[in-house]
């Protein structure tokens, strides 16, 4: 049933202007049945939204008939949470208007990261997560951060294996300028990127001694699936690709890398090339037969035979459908985004509109179906609580929930939806919860006003009478960002 309560019964003391340690926050969890007994009370409601599913499973009825609830929804899904004046705003303008804005709306650059200079990119990488997440919590362009999140997550690399973390900055600015063009462009990008050249190997790769592991997953995993290409491509698709190297320094720095016994060494220095270098030399120089089509072939043509192929935009429409809309979409939902994608030419635009303009983006059974991933659970619990200074808290705490950002756990990327949440994840974000209403040392905003923003005033029986018995505004904030409701999308 859907329940949807009013102030007087939530919000029936003053909110503290006090902050609370870590202890004190689990005392105010044990009084109101959570924190501590997650797993029990509010844990086994999250065990249950990690079983398959649509949003009708659960204890609520969707208000998907609203305008407002729409647009609430298109936030979630598109912008890491929002503060109220996101809120407001697209609900000035409605779910139309707010939909072409966040298309057309050109992405934020984020500030220059100074570490990235480092000569050989050897800085922490806690570094690069933490101007990262800044940025999602103060940009202008929320939606394009989401994409930037979505493109990291798809064409996946990791700082460990690109071994400079200078290389990964440029690969996020990469999928921040490019998120919203054409996946032909894209294609090319990836195939380029310093990153992702260490990161499958095609930065070794020669055309007397081709790597295949970028030809592969390339088709695999980036465009067409398996099942949709041969061996014998991905052997053929490897020679073609060959010949691309990372960028050489434009200098070396002699920097300090063992002081305690003044140990020194020199180091590269980029500062301008940002893409990969063709090396003719290393390169394949004979024919290839490549998913039907014999003769020489180099990097953008193994790019238009795949997307001539009619797996690669389904392949896409579906991986994007189960970020934003839901996890089981139908085969009919897909082959028509499918169709619209490819005839656009691979325009992200083009299907993105199509997708948050379609029936289903909307359906009831579409309400609170997907998860929210630990960095949008983490960036909107500091959006809702009205701080935006939470970048080394969520850095600190994302790896226990399975998500620490440039570092993947393999080239499939991360999970999701349902694969979020488990035992130890489901605690880790409770955790997280008791930590971040810790740092918030003042007054907090209205909970009365955070379930009818975040929640939609909508509540399952067991969250309303959890937040019936709260005894103050922190309890009540605490059983509203670690209820179930709120890790859903």
């Amino acid at each position: 049933m859907s329940v949807a309560p009013a102030q007087d019964q939530v919000i029936t003391a003053p909110a503290r202007t006090r902050g609370i340690t870590r202890r004190q926050a689990l005392a105010a969890a044990v009084a109101t049945g959570v924190g501590v007994g997650v797993v029990r009370i509010l844990g086994g409601s999250m065990q249950h939204i990690a079983a398959p599913r649509t949003g009708t499973t659960m204890d609520w009825i969707s208000p998907l008939k609203s305008e407002s609830a729409r647009v609430m929804q298109l936030l979630r899904r598109t912008s890491l949470g929002y503060t109220p004046t996101h809120l407001e705003a697209a609900l000035s303008d409605g779910f139309s208007k707010t939909v072409d804005r966040l298309i057309e709306t050109p992405p934020a650059e984020p500030p220059v990261l100074a570490a990235a200079n480092t000569p050989g990119g050897r800085f922490p990488v806690a570094q690069l997560q933490q101007w990262w997440i800044d940025h999602m919590f103060t940009t202008s362009t929320p939606f394009a951060e989401r994409m930037t999140l979505f493109w990291h997550g798809h064409f996946t690399s990791d700082y460990r294996k690109a071994a400079d973390d200078t290389f990964m900055y440029w690969q996020n600015l990469t999928w921040r300028r490019m998120a919203m063009t054409d996946l032909r462009s894209m294609l090319m990008s990836v195939t380029t990127d310093p990153a992702m050249l260490r990161y499958l190997d095609l930065a070794t790769s020669t055309g007397q001694s081709p790597n295949e592991n970028y030809s592969r997953e390339l088709m695999e995993l980036f465009t067409m699936g398996a099942g949709n290409y041969t061996e014998a491509d991905v052997r053929e698709g490897a020679k073609a690709l060959a010949g691309w190297q990372v960028p050489q320094p434009d200098s070396t720095a002699t920097v300090v890398v063992d002081a305690k016994n003044n140990v020194t060494r020199k180091l590269p220095v980029y500062s301008s090339q940002k893409s990969g270098v063709f090396n003719p030399r290393r390169s394949y120089k004979g024919s290839v037969t490549f998913l039907g089509k014999t003769g020489p072939l180099d990097t953008q043509g193994v790019i238009d035979r795949i997307l001539a192929q009619p797996a690669t935009a389904p392949l896409i429409a579906n991986k994007v459908v189960q970020h934003f809309v839901t996890a089981r979409p139908s085969t009919g939902y897909i082959k028509n985004l499918g169709d619209t994608f490819r005839r656009s030419k691979y325009d992200m635009k083009t299907l993105m509109r199509a997708i948050f303009n379609s029936p289903e983006f909307v359906a009831d059974q579409s309400y609170r179906s997907l998860v929210k991933s630990p960095t949008e659970f983490m960036v909107h619990t500091g959006r809702a609580l009205g701080v935006s200074s939470f970048s080394k808290l969520v850095v600190g705490h994302g790896s226990g929930m399975g998500q620490s950002l440039f570092d993947p756990p393999d080239v499939n990327g991360w999970p999701n939806n349902e694969a979020w949440i488990s035992s130890n994840t489901v605690v880790e974000r409770v955790n997280f919860v008791t930590a971040a209403m810790g740092q918030v040392k003042g007054s907090l905003p209205s909970p009365s006003d955070g379930i009818h923003r975040h929640l939609d005033g909508v509540l399952s029986p067991q969250t309303a009478s959890l937040l019936n018995q709260a005894a103050d505004d922190r309890a009540r904030w605490f059983i509203l960002l670690a209820s179930p409701e709120f890790q859903l999308k």
